[in-house]
């Protein structure tokens, strides 16, 4: 039986820019040596928080090996190298390969989707042409398509497929996927306000926005959730749900970036076409983090 990638709070690191819009390698170093420090059990590098979508290859590629230098083998390093292109997603599959990180994500194919008989073409076609685990990302917000139960049940069983980062937010397709897959498909929540109800469902943890600015926040939960502690862990998921949700009060990352910003973190701006957070959500967020004593009233 294979072993799941992590079991507990990885974050969904950001991208941090200087003020020229370049990747600052320095502060995205002071980032990964913080999370880590302060417990995380994995990093996710390059995915949607990650402003994947605007790093241009070279960068995605660059970025992904300094924070597998970086990190140095302190946690496991989730790459995502996901795209709607499969010879794409190969191709940046095997540069995370050949950087030493420890795993892939890899999203559904976006804007020219997939029925699921391509999904599984799609990803075991991937899943061929890497030696590291797999991923899946099903985020259909974002991509417009999802897996079904019986097509992770498929990819489930080719041995480099390790699991799914589940951000779909169906628990009916959480719970089928269980039944039918069994406890060797691992199932990670992407949704940090439902990580609770998920883990009681048997995922081993979430790939987690939060947790670049709160990490204890996610570990505290995903690890009472590990022990078993469910009614514990419930207390804390509902004691921050006025920050996590004030997190997606706009499209991710932007909530995470001003919230960084705000505490002083100075990791940048966005690239277009996100844009700075307005003003009156700003202020939900602000009045969120002094809550949790995040910020100072």
């Amino acid at each position: 039986m294979r072993e799941p990638v992590f079991t507990g709070a990885c974050s969904a690191i950001i991208t941090p820019f200087d003020h020229s819009g370049a990747v600052d390698y320095d502060k995205f170093g002071q980032l990964i040596d913080e999370q880590i420090e302060r417990g995380l059990d994995a990093i996710c590098v390059c995915g949607t928080t990650g402003e994947c979508s605007t790093l241009t290859i070279r960068e995605h590629i660059a970025v992904v090996e300094y924070c597998v230098k970086r990190v140095n083998g302190r946690v496991k390093v989730v790459a995502g190298a996901g795209s709607n292109d499969t010879s794409a997603a190969v191709y940046l599959s095997q540069h995370a390969e050949d950087s030493g990180a420890d795993a892939l994500l890899h999203v559904t194919p976006y804007y020219n989707k997939a029925s699921q008989t391509g999904l599984i073409k799609h990803y075991e076609y991937i899943a061929d042409r890497t030696k590291l685990p797999v991923i899946l990302y099903n985020v259909p917000s974002r991509t417009g398509v999802s897996f079904t139960a019986e097509t992770y049940k498929v990819l489930s069983q080719h041995p480099n497929i390790n699991g799914v980062k589940e951000a779909s937010g169906n628990f009916s397709l959480l719970a089928h996927t269980r039944a039918i897959c069994g406890d060797d498909f691992y199932i990670w929540s992407g949704n940090d306000d439902q990580v609770v109800p998920m883990m009681s469902l048997g995922a081993k943890g979430v790939i987690s926005v939060v947790a670049n600015i709160a990490p204890e926040i996610m570990i505290q939960i995903t690890h009472l959730c590990l022990e078993d502690r469910f009614f514990e862990a419930s207390k804390l998921q509902l004691k921050y749900m006025d920050f996590i949700d004030a997190l997606f009060l706009e499209v991710n990352p932007i909530p995470i970036k001003a919230a960084m910003n705000l505490a002083g973190y100075d990791i940048g701006s966005l690239r277009l076409p996100l844009c700075d957070m307005t003003n009156g959500p700003l202020e939900t967020l602000r009045q969120s983090m002094i809550k949790i004593g995040l910020l100072k009233g």
